[in-house]
């Protein structure tokens, strides 16, 4: 395994060797960390923050982790079993090095929390939802609540004032309908896997798929399961998950990638008009993430026929590299599209260090 590191003081780089697991690897990363005079050790840190995938209903905020919030993560490791597991290992790693600092758990989920119950809810008995806590969380909420706020300071309000469909676009893919700050939607649900054509998930299809795939196809559960988060999406789709490749395939004249790629912006298309009509009012709509901040003609496509929804970008601002918050619609658009980095680094210390440093 390798170890990528990223060393402070802006300047990346990687240290490679076998790497045995994450305990080892957070282990690497705090003596690479010593070394920049920025132990772990160091007096001047006030605590450590984790990125938690899921945390129900009962985190809504950023929370100090003790045996009580250790249990209830655990707990939540049937609806993330790919998360959940190494995001504790994480925290009890970072105890074990430092354990007179408090470890703040920041979850994925909680800013989707203020989702109205018209939203979250999925129409299916509501004792068997409860019972086994079915319903839609949504995901890459640190991502979300980061770039809708950059995207307000971008058009100089505040983020009360703004409503803003946030497009998180990279392997994993996700959209949110932020009214006012607050989610009021996103595209995932109980799990990842539910909302736009990702990487390797198929994100929406019919449920009856999964039985039909079982009584007819007779695979099992498992092997369904394998389908739709690792075979499924745009690798499924045309082999590929990486959509620079995509884009040569589909300039080169390959019409399975430019059908992958149809697939792809027409699910896409399809949750921003969604939002649009949920909202009411958009402000802005806003790219994130790999593709989402990288990938020119994905931006284009996604926008292309909604200049009746006031939706345009100019094609010179839209294809121009960038590292910061821009804007790529025409001076003067209804709506503002604009190309927002997240850092969900940042929004992680930034909770954190709110959070500790409240007064008892």
């Amino acid at each position: 395994t390798r170890c990528p590191i990223a060393a402070s003081r802006g300047e990346p780089r990687e240290r490679t060797g076998p790497v045995a697991d994450h305990e080892a690897a957070l282990k690497a990363m705090a003596e690479e960390l010593d070394a920049d005079g920025l132990g772990l050790d160091s007096p001047a840190l006030a605590a450590i923050g984790h990125r938690v995938v899921h945390g129900g209903m009962h985190f809504t905020e950023p929370t100090v982790v003790d045996e009580a919030v250790l249990a209830e993560i655990e707990r939540l490791i049937p609806v993330a079993p790919l998360h959940n597991p190494a995001n504790l290992t994480g925290i009890r790693t970072a105890t074990a090095l430092r354990p007179d600092l408090p470890q703040v758990a920041v979850f994925d989920t909680s800013f989707h929390t203020t989702m109205p119950e018209s939203a979250a809810r999925y129409a299916i008995d509501v004792r068997t939802a409860d019972e086994h806590r079915v319903r839609r969380y949504g995901f890459h909420g640190t991502s979300h609540a980061y770039v809708s706020r950059e995207t307000a300071r971008l058009l100089g309000k505040a983020p009360e004032d703004v409503n803003v469909i946030v497009l998180h676009l990279g392997n994993g893919a996700s959209a949110s309908a932020v009214r006012g700050g607050k989610c009021v939607d996103t595209s995932m649900g109980l799990t990842p896997l539910e909302g736009l054509v990702m990487g390797t998930r198929s994100g929406d299809v019919d449920p009856a798929v999964i039985f039909h795939l079982t009584r007819v196809g007779g695979m099992s559960v498992d092997e369904i399961d394998t389908l739709l988060n690792k075979k499924s999406g745009l690798v499924g789709l045309c082999g590929d998950n990486d959509m620079r490749e995509i884009r040569r395939r589909v300039d080169a004249g390959d019409e399975e990638a430019k059908l992958a790629f149809d697939i792809y912006i027409h699910r896409l298309k399809k949750y921003i008009g969604a939002y649009y009509a949920v909202l009411g009012r958009v402000d802005a709509v806003a790219f994130t993430a790999g593709v989402g901040e990288n990938a020119a003609p994905v931006r284009e496509a996604a926008v292309a026929g909604l200049a009746g929804l006031g939706l345009e970008v100019d094609a010179g601002r839209n294809g121009a590299r960038g590292t910061g918050p821009r804007l790529i619609s025409p001076d003067g658009a209804r709506v503002a599209v604009a190309v927002v980095p997240t850092d969900e680094e940042m929004e992680i210390a930034t909770q954190t260090y709110a959070l500790v440093r409240k007064p008892n």
